[in-house]
This record gives structure tokens, C-alpha cells and sequence, in this order.
């Protein structure tokens, strides 16, 4: 959440200052994503956030569980989470200001995460671990045979181009022009919402692992093995069904889950093995009212708020100009979630 409030763009202006070639590439890995083909780590923000639910799911389903809830209960409260999730997704892509209908995208970021969310968490409910894994393998693998030979009208099959791939061709055939966020298809569609389960899923294996009552230290190993595993995977998937975000691709599916279990398995062993927790501090602000900058981000301009502040220091500053005012706003955000947070006021779906 840090990088999409605004870390990318302090990033983006702070190696525009450098004006070295080397150090500006390396940043590129952080601020943007691929054009098409290919993997950055930007690539994985939003794969991780499934991610995140997917691993959060075996400590809060799982416990109400434990305390005698009932399954029926939790599937009605499922639901309603991503019911809530897809409609803040559709207000956030301006569902209450669009000129009509046919303005508004009716998938997203927001409205992944809620299916997501949704269908890993039925499959918690009533799946074993075991069965959990044939589920995400059964959905790879369907979903690279949809891809590989789904009919796209003068079009080969197994066509991974952004006019030619199966995907963004249904999501041309069932949105308007506006509703799309590429004119060639939506990184969002509804084809591609298939194997996001798959990312949950990910999450929602590492999340069982964490909560089992092995040693912290072996949790981290695991997660480590687990990490290198779905990374060698990915990779040698990918001259087959390459790596593509747009189109959420098992490979990607593999390769950014891969990150997303070697990022748990680093910070699993700093933070509860080692105990060295108090420099995340600030990341944990953000973490604790995540949907509520999302949406606030949408709305508030931030960046004039913080140009009242430091638009005169700014301005003498040309160079430095954007540096200044991404830096600023970043930092106006982060003290508006820090007020939030002492005084414990958090937006929970």
C-alpha cells in the first residue's frame, strides 16, 4: 500500500534527480509495470494483496471456527465482505459521477480482491489443505487451456498478444470502449479473474502453515522451499504461457507468488523469529487502514493539500520541485492514517 499511495511516484521523481541511466533502471523495477510481457517488481503489489487475504484467512475464518461458528454464518459473511469490496471497486472507478453506464468499469482492482477473497474463502471452509492444492493446480492448468485454445475469430491458437489473447477478446465482446481500462481488453476481466483464485490460494496454503504448530523457525524454511519452488516453476512455464500481469497468466501466477512467499518468509523470520519489529512501524500505520487511503486517495487531492504546506520551499526549488511535493503528499497521507491510528480508528470490511 505504501508503493500505490505514493511511493512509486517519490521514487520515480527522487531517481529523475540522479540523472543516471544505471540507477534510473533499477527504479523502473519498482515504479511501473511491464508494458506486456515480462515481470517488475511492481508486477507483484497487486498479486500480493490476494495474496495477504488469502494467508489472513485461516487466522480469522479459521477461528471463528475454532470458537463454534457456523459454516452457514461465515459463508453469509464472506459473501457480504466481497459484495462490499466489489461495490467500494465500483465507486472508486466513479460508478456515482460517471455521465452514464456505459462509463463505468464494472471490474478492478478492488472487485479482484473481493472475488478473490470469496472463493478462496468458501474453498477454506470446505476443502482440506490437500484438496486445496488439486483446486489451484486444476485451475492453472484449466485456465492455460482456455487461454491456449480459446477461438479468437482470425487468430491462432495459444495467441498471447494484447489484441490476439482470449482473455481481452471476451472482454471486448461484454464491456462498452469506456469500460475497459485498455482499449484492447481490461487487466481486470472476467477470464482472467479465474486464475486470481489461484493467488488466494497461494496465500490461503502459506496462511495454514504459518497458523500449524511447527517451530517459527521452520515455518520460515518452508515458506522459503515453497517460494523457490513456485519461482522455478513460473519460469520454466513461461516459453509456453509467459509472464504476463495483464492477463494474470499461471506463470505469473507461479512467479508472483513465488515473490509473494519469499517476501512472508524474510519478514516471518525477522519479525517473529528474530523480533527486530519496531523499524516496520511505519509500514504498520499504512497496513492498519489500507482500504481507507485507497478510497481516500480517490477523492482527496493530497498533493494540493501538501502544496499549501510546502509549495513556496517548492517552487524556489525547481529541480527539486516534484521530489519535494511526492515526498510531501506521501507524508501528509501517512499522518492523516497516523492520527486514524492512535486514536484506533480503523475501516474494516
Amino acid at each position: 500500500m505504501y508503493w500505490i499511495i505514493g511511493g512509486d511516484a517519490f521514487l520515480d521523481e527522487l531517481s529523475k534527480l540522479t540523472h543516471n541511466d544505471a540507477i534510473r533502471g533499477v527504479c523502473m523495477q519498482f515504479i511501473d509495470h511491464m508494458p506486456w510481457a515480462g515481470f517488475r517488481y511492481y508486477d507483484m503489489i497487486f498479486p500480493l494483496f490476494l495474496f495477504i487475504i488469502g494467508t489472513t484467512l485461516p487466522f480469522s475464518v479459521g477461528r471463528r471456527l475454532e470458537e463454534g461458528e457456523s459454516r452457514k454464518s461465515l459463508v453469509r459473511k464472506i459473501l457480504i465482505r466481497a459484495a462490499i469490496l466489489w461495490a467500494f471497486g465500483m465507486i472508486y472507478n466513479g460508478a456515482l459521477t460517471a455521465p452514464s453506464w456505459d462509463h463505468v468499469r464494472i471490474v478492478g482492482v478492488l472487485q479482484r480482491q473481493g472475488f478473490g477473497y470469496a472463493c478462496a474463502g468458501l474453498i477454506y471452509l470446505y476443502c482440506k489443505p490437500k484438496a486445496q492444492i488439486w483446486i489451484g493446480i486444476g485451475i492453472l492448468l484449466g485456465y492455460w487451456a482456455l487461454m491456449a485454445f480459446g477461438p479468437v475469430p482470425g487468430v491462432p491458437h495459444g495467441t498471447y498478444t494484447e489484441w490476439g489473447n482470449f482473455a481481452n477478446y471476451i472482454d471486448r465482446q461484454i464491456f462498452a470502449p469506456h469500460q475497459m481500462y485498455e482499449k484492447y481488453g481490461d487487466p481486470e476481466g472476467p477470464v482472467s479473474m479465474i486464475p486470481a483464485i489461484a493467488t488466494a490460494l497461494i496465500g490461503l496454503l502459506a496462511g495454514q502453515w504459518l497458523r500449524s504448530s511447527r517451530p517459527e523457525e521452520k515455518k520460515s524454511l518452508g515458506l522459503l522451499v515453497a517460494g523457490l519452488a513456485c519461482l522455478a516453476l513460473g519460469l520454466a512455464w513461461s516459453p509456453l504461457f509467459p509472464i504476463i500481469k495483464k492477463i494474470w497468466t499461471s506463470s505469473y501466477v507461479l512467479f508472483a507468488g513465488g515473490m509473494s512467499l519469499l517476501l512472508l518468509a524474510g519478514f516471518h523470520w525477522i519479525i517473529d523469529v528474530k523480533g527486530w519489529w519496531k523499524w516496520s512501524f511505519p509500514f504498520i500505520v499504512i497496513g492498519m487502514n489500507p482500504i481507507t487511503i485507497y478510497m481516500l486517495t480517490a477523492v482527496v487531492d493530497f498533493t494540493s493539500i501538501a502544496t499549501h504546506f510546502v509549495g513556496g520551499v517548492a517552487n524556489r526549488l525547481p529541480d527539486e520541485k516534484q521530489a519535494i511535493l511526492a515526498g510531501s503528499t506521501l507524508l501528509v497521507e501517512w499522518l492523516l492514517l497516523y492520527f486514524l491510528y492512535k486514536r484506533k480508528i480503523f475501516l474494516k470490511i
